[in-house]
């Protein structure tokens, strides 16, 4: 261990951004979830026999099965010799050979192009042209290590390099998914919040919009604005009414479009549906089709839920050449995604048709998920409005649920005298007691005096349940305690 004296790198000469970087999905509530499971491993008692982490939207880690023929592709890939066996249906084989003919020496260990590889993105623009009933061109396809590598990677375009009233500021919606205000801490950029309407099913309001970016241009110079839908956390889904009038108020004030939609296959609520921003965009014809927009999608959620393969992809349409040749240029100094997550993507995007020997089942496992989701995601909307102290609006999709908590003023006193927020407090507080791990809402920011947590929707309903009867035990407990 060095010292303070004679290392080049200490808390005064670190990078200010990288200490001003928070990140709630992993933040300090996690770390100490970790230490508890390894506490347990080593005998210590608790009041509960494992933790349950509901911080984080790793759907396998919760016990989702693998679809098979994803997972089956990604072993003829991985290891050819696979295909002479008989225990693979036709179909996949054939993907894997197309798959592996795109890649150089016909492995996936090596390289593909920065972009990915041009089977795999050919496949990603057919999807997207068959979803939305608009030409998608290849060339505006970048496969990327998780939707996150993609979303930086246009963020990073957006920088002005300048600081005071020239930086780069980005809207972002409050609350927000903190990779926006993580990467915009990194960067050194301005973050522009937007307050989402809790009162209105977290709907989002222009005239906040304009309020928001109003109080931005004295302080810095707006360049793009980050819209998720369906929303993370708050599960909320974008009516097409909703996206226009964001596209028209971009265009207004000359912002760049960055619409993250890796939660496209989750959506639960009736009525509801996914609309992306490209569809809209398209559909309001000129001049805003020729809008830049960069869309994104992951391998990591929807039915799939392969987080630990990291692929992703973004579309980014309209740049003008010389840009679209520097952002490629940007790309490539990080070589290329991970091969083994571009397949995934393709599987995604290109899945077995009717008539394949996998079709029957793989249908059968993406909406077997899916229903289980949706049963969740009635099941905790419903659980939550019946306790005292919380209200929750109903989660339309995504993947996890965003309850208001109602904190007695003792509670609100005891956590500014323990250094926390008050979420926080109780988040902790709920972590100790019970071992369910959620994240604070504080650390997706929130409307100042409002507090927050969110829970994933992930678990299988028989332990959902049984989670979610601990967890009332503890809330009621708690609103004793502090009363």
């Amino acid at each position: 261990m060095g010292s303070a004296v004679e290392n080049v790198l200490t808390l005064d000469t670190l990078n200010p951004n990288v200490i001003e970087l928070q990140y709630a999905v992993r933040g300090p509530i996690v770390i100490r979830a970790t230490q508890i499971e390894d506490e347990l491993l080593a005998g210590e008692k608790k009041p509960f026999p494992k933790v349950v982490k509901a911080n984080i939207g790793d759907c396998h880690a919760t016990g989702q099965k693998p679809i098979t023929f994803i997972r089956q592709v990604l072993a003829l890939c991985t290891y050819p010799e696979l295909l002479k066996s008989n225990d693979f249906p036709a179909d996949t084989k054939e993907k894997a050979k197309r798959l592996l003919d795109g890649c150089k020496g016909h492995s996936l260990g090596s390289y593909s192009d920065s972009c990915g590889l041009n089977v795999i993105r050919k496949d990603v623009a057919a999807f997207i042209e068959e979803r939305d009933g608009h030409p998608s061109d290849f060339n505006d396809i970048v496969l990327s290590t998780g939707a996150s590598d993609a979303i930086k990677s246009v963020m990073t375009l957006l920088l002005t390099a300048k600081d005071g009233v020239n930086k780069a500021g980005f809207m972002i919606p409050i609350p927000q998914y903190p990779l926006y205000s993580a990467a915009i801490s990194e960067f050194g950029a301005h973050p522009i919040p937007y307050y989402l309407n809790e009162k209105a099913s977290w709907s989002l309001d222009v005239s906040e919009l304009e309020r928001a970016i109003a109080a931005a241009r004295p302080v810095c110079k707006p360049r793009a604005i980050v819209i998720i839908n369906p929303g993370n956390p708050t599960g909320a889904v974008l009516t097409k009414e909703n996206i226009q009038k964001i596209i028209k108020f971009a265009k207004k004030e000359k912002l760049f479009l960055l619409a993250d939609e890796v939660f496209q296959h989750n959506v639960y609520a009736a009525g509801a549906k996914f609309y992306s921003f490209k569809q809209v965009l398209m559909e309001l014809g000129s001049p805003y089709n020729k809008m830049e927009l960069a869309s994104f999608m992951s391998a990591s959620k929807g039915y799939m839920g392969e987080c630990g393969y990291r692929g992703g992809y973004a579309e980014v349409i309209n740049l003008l050449p010389e840009v679209r040749a520097e952002y490629y240029k940007s790309i490539s100094a990080k070589l290329c995604p991970p091969v083994s997550g571009q397949v995934v993507v393709d599987c995604v995007v290109s899945p077995p048709k009717f008539g394949d020997p996998s079709y029957e089942l793989f249908y059968e496992e993406k909406n077997f998920v899916l229903a289980k989701l949706k049963e969740n995601s009635e099941l905790i909307t419903k659980f939550f409005n019946s306790i005292e102290g919380i209200t929750c609006n109903e989660v339309m999709g995504s993947m996890y649920a965003f309850p208001r908590i109602y904190l007695p003023e003792k509670a609100i006193q005891a956590a500014k005298a323990a250094g926390q927020s008050p979420d926080a407090f109780y988040c902790f507080a709920l972590l100790e007691k019970t071992g369910i791990c959620t994240v604070p809402g504080s650390g997706f920011r929130e409307e100042e005096g409002t507090y927050h947590f969110r829970t994933t929707i992930l678990p299988p309903v028989e332990e959902l349940k049984a989670v979610l009867a601990k967890f009332k035990d503890f809330h009621l407990n708690f609103l004793a305690k502090y009363k």
